[in-house]
């Protein structure tokens, strides 16, 4: 083969099928072992074909080609470009870290120094155990003197906490000792704002595909609660297993704001490849997120800063 010419269709082919997976996402049919949701778990990370692209063309010297690479570029800055390149505003009201724990940390007392040492107003967790509740409960207790527990769930806060409640997000067919969601009114500096702390079931990718179906009916429970919620500013904060491109969490992600600014990728913590800690809201503004250095948990925590409206 001579020249890039026989190349040229090919390259085409892939920096067009590119843009047009990022773009036509949603189009990706879900109905069979959740192929849509399991795209746009990882969907940023399709712009790491266009470099493999560019590559090969110029390998191939097919000018076409690198021509072509444009368009999955210029989508993927129209898509991303904002939470990659955004100034967040400096100013902001209030601060919180979330983190999922893990359950089998080997050295929660570290993990919850390292949530202190962040200064936030408000620090959520999951996958707190009874055993490691006092750790906690130790550490965080001077800095953030208001907590609120339920289940694995928890909340502490350096301001007064009122009507702390649990919230049953539990899909069909899981016990009643399935708890993992709590909502409370947080007296912040800058007026009330209810905030809720959530952890929804974990999915899992398997033979038959993605498999998330727990998931998804925990997060129609949750956004289902929130639409009948009339707080005017409102928190979620949590582990929702899942990316806000994930359809699966639709239901939810579709009545909050996710932030304006950061990737802040959480999961896993070794190589973290998605954010699926998360923190969105409705009436305030998350104008970024974080994420933060490893603390002996399979996530890492991601820390949001919020501005009052």
């Amino acid at each position: 083969m001579r020249g890039g010419r026989p190349w040229d269709a090919w390259l085409l082919g892939g920096a067009v099928g590119v843009a047009g997976l990022l773009t036509l996402h949603s189009a990706v049919p879900n109905g069979v072992g959740r192929l849509g949701s399991l795209l746009e778990t990882f969907l940023p990370w399709l712009g790491v074909a266009v470099p493999l692209l560019a590559c090969l063309a110029v390998l191939k010297r097919s000018v076409a080609g690198l021509l072509a690479c444009l368009v999955p570029v210029a989508v993927w800055l129209w898509m991303f470009g904002g939470l990659w390149f955004s100034s967040p505003p400096e100013s902001y009201d209030l601060t919180v870290v979330q983190h999922n724990v893990a359950d089998d940390n080997a050295d929660p007392a570290r993990t919850a120094r390292a949530l202190r040492a962040t200064r936030a107003g408000l620090v959520a967790v999951q996958e707190l155990t009874p055993a490691r509740r006092p750790v906690f409960e130790d550490v965080l207790g001077t800095s953030h003197p208001h907590r609120a527990v339920h289940g694995t769930v928890g909340l502490w806060s350096a301001w007064p906490l009122a009507d702390v409640r649990p919230v049953d997000i539990r899909p069909e067919g899981f016990p009643e000792s399935w708890r993992r969601a709590l909502r409370t009114t947080v007296a912040a500096p800058g007026g009330e704002v209810a905030v809720y702390v959530v952890h929804l079931p974990s999915v899992r990718l398997g033979p038959t595909g993605f498999a998330s179906a727990a998931r998804d009916e925990s997060a129609a429970l949750l956004g289902a609660r929130i639409a009948d919620d009339p707080a005017g500013r409102l928190l979620v904060v949590g582990d929702l297993n899942g990316t806000v491109q994930d359809r699966g969490l639709g239901p939810l992600t579709s009545r909050l704001d996710a932030p304006a600014s950061g990737f802040a990728f959480s999961w896993p913590a070794a190589v973290p490849v998605a954010r699926i800690d998360q923190v969105l809201g409705r009436g305030v503004e998350v104008t970024e997120v974080s994420a933060l250095d490893a603390t002996g948990s399979d996530h890492r925590p991601v820390l949001g800063r919020v501005l009052l409206r």
